[in-house]
């Protein structure tokens, strides 16, 4: 065996074989490209402090900052304010073309639920269709859902100066539960996502007290009177939303995403790792659960919940690009130390700066073929099992899962 021949041709697939990206957000529009810091590509901190400051010291920002000069044809001295510089100097439309084309991302499955108040600035989930070979797909999140019918319940009850708690519930949970098997039938929706680890946490009960949740609903109705404004975060109410989400995503065989682990600090970190969602996994067995960004600093327990329930697939994502180097290819080996590679899947977690989209997937190569080449050179892979990895993580796996129906367009 030449042990060199079988890395240049893993080298070879990895970077060129078609991925699906199974979880992103959409860009900004061009007239919003520099509506956030930048610096929001390589940190999930916030404020200027955290996030301006500090975050471009970060062994992350260093790697973006070259990979990105590279990208872009500046110097080898180019710092970040350099590449800052560079992408507001060129039209929108070459930059989406710069950092896209090299990805080979066939498609895209679009959290659409992000932005809140924002959500203006990002274009709609099928504009993505311009990027991509094959149509983007979209994810729906449930929570933003179920205030979306909430509002419109409280409005009609209020309007009618005729407020009841129990009445208030029973409306929203018959017009949640049609919008949620609205979209179980869509052809353009391929799952469902939930943001519990950054409201009440993943702690989820898989049993409600109907007297808890009308008073949580008579809270939350006092907040939206006063504030004109509602977030779901009480958790009678958000363990509701998830467990009807569960059943109804159970019966039309579409997955249900769940945020865990790295996220900004709007989250309880303790609250964030997957082995608090092993009671739902068991009572849903039938629903399946993407556990999503890797679960980091979780990993393993993800990995764990993968190898041992036939439900729970595991995603690679988003610490490409905030993770170290080292600490990406740790997290990778985490992954693939118990959880079938038939149960893995990549993503960018890609979001509002095609810069994002093009780190996520560069990097996530890298780690792999560098992951899978030190199990080559110890004979503890063969090529073909290492091709066979690389060819489920990054289209077979999330096109049977999302039940996508594509063929890899191989270049």
């Amino acid at each position: 065996m030449d042990i060199n021949k079988d890395l240049w041709e893993l080298s070879r697939i990895i970077f060129s074989y078609p991925a699906i990206d199974n979880h992103a957000h959409a860009f900004l529009r061009e007239e919003y490209k520099d509506a956030y810091p930048l610096e929001g590509l390589i940190s999930e901190a916030q404020g200027n402090g955290p996030l301006l400051r500090d975050s471009v010291h970060t062994l992350a920002c260093y790697r973006a900052t070259n990979q990105l000069a590279k990208l872009f044809g500046l110097g080898p001295n180019a710092d970040w304010e350099a590449v800052k510089a560079h992408r507001s100097s060129i039209s929108y439309e070459q930059l989406c073309k710069t950092c896209m084309e090299p990805t080979n991302i066939q498609c895209i499955l679009i959290d659409d639920g992000l932005g809140g108040a924002d959500k203006d600035k990002m274009y709609d989930y099928k504009w993505h269709d311009r990027v991509t070979h094959s149509p983007t797909k979209r994810i729906v999140r449930v929570e933003v859902v179920a205030e979306e019918h909430l509002k419109r319940a409280m409005d009609k009850q209020i309007a009618e100066s005729n407020v009841t708690p129990g009445d208030l519930f029973k409306s929203f949970v018959r017009e949640f539960s049609v919008a949620l098997k609205a979209s179980a039938v869509d052809p353009e929706v391929v799952g469902f996502k939930s943001i519990a680890c950054y409201r009440t946490g993943l702690d989820v009960s898989t049993s409600q007290d109907p007297s808890a949740i009308e008073r949580a609903v008579m809270t939350l109705l006092l907040v939206y009177v006063s504030k004109h404004d509602l977030r779901l975060a009480d958790k009678p109410i958000n363990d509701f939303i998830v467990n009807m989400t569960m059943r109804i995503a159970a019966e039309c065989g579409k997955p249900v995403q769940f945020h865990t682990g790295l996220g900004d600090n709007d989250i309880t970190l303790n609250l964030s790792s997957p082995a608090h969602l092993q009671p739902l996994i068991k009572a849903y067995p039938n629903t399946k659960v993407v556990l999503l960004h890797s679960s980091y600093p979780y990993t393993q327990e993800a990995g764990y919940l993968t190898a041992v329930y036939e439900n729970v697939f595991l995603d690679f994502g988003e610490v490409f690009p905030f993770v170290s180097p080292d600490g990406q290819r740790e997290i990778l080996r985490q992954v693939l130390e118990l959880a079938p590679t038939n149960k893995i899947m990549w993503s960018t977690d890609g979001h509002f700066w095609p810069e994002s989209y093009y780190l996520g997937t560069l990097q996530a190569r890298q780690a792999l073929f560098e992951v899978l080449e030190s199990s080559i050179r110890k004979w503890e892979l063969t090529l073909p099992q290492a091709v066979g990895i690389v060819k489920r993580a990054f289209f077979e796996n999330a096109n049977r899962i999302y039940n996508l129906g594509l063929e890899p367009r191989v270049q």
